[in-house]
């Protein structure tokens, strides 16, 4: 059974200081592990309720495996619910950024939920990485990870600074903006970068200067605004049909 010390180092892991201090980030719940153990990535320790071990024996052959009982991991867990599994797993080497195609670009995306659920857009319309400016949530808090559901696996989030970026990008950059041309009309070519903003602020000003496009979603009844991660895919699908 998991040790009192190992419990408390799961529960450290949900901090970013944490993590960065032992190279380490937490994979939660059933399905994020199921796509962890299928995408073969190297599981540190895996903490698990019999019940689980039992249905995936399987799949975990080759992975150290630390019986744990529900209420135990529960305690542990950064999650309300969904803790039949905790995964501790290495973070990764960053890759470098692959400038072909499109590039999805975030600008001060600071809500976990929200770039969760870009990463998730993202694989769906079948992008490898999504482009982290440096005021952007931290990609392996669990609250990302659980809102990718399992999309993590597939799409890398690669922090960088985003002005350095952009200004050595050869190519159209698009941005979204409550004025801009209809996303309807654009025009879209087989490759450039979409930058989306902060879910308050928008686009910042020192991201915006490097904006070539500047597109917008119509509106067609009396919402204020559109949720960041709603509104990225509706522009990845109007750009998809184009591709």
């Amino acid at each position: 059974m998991a040790s009192k010390n190992q419990l408390k180092h799961i529960r450290a892991l949900g901090q970013k200081k944490f993590r960065k201090e032992f190279g380490q980030y937490l994979v939660q719940g059933e399905k994020n592990v199921l796509e962890l153990l299928a995408a073969g990535i190297e599981i540190v320790e895996l903490f698990a309720t019999p019940q689980f071990i039992t249905t995936h024996q399987a799949q975990l052959r080759q992975v150290n495996v630390i019986p744990c009982d529900e209420e135990s991991l529960s305690k542990a867990s950064t999650l309300v619910s969904n803790n039949a599994a905790i995964a501790i797993v290495a973070l990764p080497a960053e890759p470098a950024i692959d400038k072909r195609g499109w590039v999805l670009a975030l600008d001060g995306v600071s809500d976990p939920g929200n770039l969760g659920t870009i990463i998730r857009v993202a694989d769906w319309y079948g992008f490898k990485q999504v482009v982290l400016g440096e005021q952007c949530a931290d990609p392996f808090n669990p609250k990302v990870i659980s809102a990718t559901m399992g999309s993590f696996v597939r799409v890398a989030a690669i922090r960088t600074n985003l002005n350095t970026f952009l200004a050595h990008y050869n190519g159209p950059i698009y941005g979204a903006y409550l004025g801009g041309e209809n996303v309807h009309q654009v025009a879209f070519g087989t490759q450039g970068v979409l930058v989306m903003g902060s879910e308050s602020h928008g686009i910042s000003s020192e991201i915006g200067k490097y904006i070539s496009h500047k597109i917008t979603i119509p509106a067609f009844g009396g919402a204020e605004s559109l949720n960041v991660a709603m509104a990225t895919g509706i522009i990845v699908d109007n750009i998809k049909r184009h591709g």
